[in-house]
C-alpha cells in the first residue's frame, strides 16, 4: 500500500515544516518534517543551513515512501486506507521500530478493529527527558489523531 494523499496531508500536520534546523522535544536537533537526518544519512546538527521548501517536502516524500515500506511488510492483514495512513504516521514519528515491538501491531495483526488497538496506540506519548520518561502533551494528542483516523 502507499500513503493517500490525505495521509501525507495528515503527516504534514501533525509535524509541521520549520525550514532550520531547531531542537525538537527530545532536544534533537531536527530541520523539515520532523526529519533527525537527510537523505544521504547525515543527522541534521543546528550548525546547518536552512533548507528550501522544496526540499523539505522531497525529505518527507522519500522518508513516507520509505515508512508505508516498512509498515506493509510488518502488517499481515487487509488494512483500509485509513488504518494504513494512520500507522504510517505513527511509524514516521515513533520509528518503524517502535512499531515492530509494538502491542498495537499485534493486536492490529490479530484483528485491525481491535477496539484496544486506540489504547495500545495511546501508550507511545512519552519522550525521554534528562534519561527520564515524561508523558508528552503533544504526543498524546498526536496518538489520539491517529488512533481516530485509524478507526474512521
Amino acid at each position: 500500500m502507499t500513503v493517500s494523499p490525505k495521509g501525507l496531508e495528515f503527516i504534514k500536520s501533525n509535524e509541521g515544516c520549520i525550514l532550520h534546523a531547531y531542537l525538537d522535544e527530545k532536544s534533537v536537533p531536527t530541520i523539515g518534517f520532523g526529519n533527525t537526518f537527510y537523505p544521504n544519512g547525515r543527522h541534521v546538527t543546528m550548525q546547518d543551513p536552512p533548507i528550501t521548501q522544496g526540499y523539505a517536502d522531497g525529505m518527507l516524500q522519500g522518508t513516507v515512501n520509505q515508512v508505508a515500506e516498512a509498515v506493509s511488510a510488518m502488517v499481515h492483514v487487509p488494512l483500509n486506507q485509513n488504518q494504513f495512513d494512520s500507522l504510517v504516521d505513527f511509524a514516521y514519528n515513533a520509528g518503524t521500530g517502535a512499531l515492530h515491538g509494538s502491542t498495537a501491531l499485534r493486536l492490529i495483526n490479530a484483528n485491525p478493529n481491535d477496539p484496544a488497538i486506540r489504547k495500545a496506540l495511546a501508550m507511545w506519548n512519552k519522550v525521554t527527558i534528562d534519561g527520564k520518561l515524561v508523558v508528552s502533551d503533544n504526543l498524546t494528542k498526536r496518538r489520539a489523531r491517529e488512533a481516530d483516523l485509524y478507526f474512521s
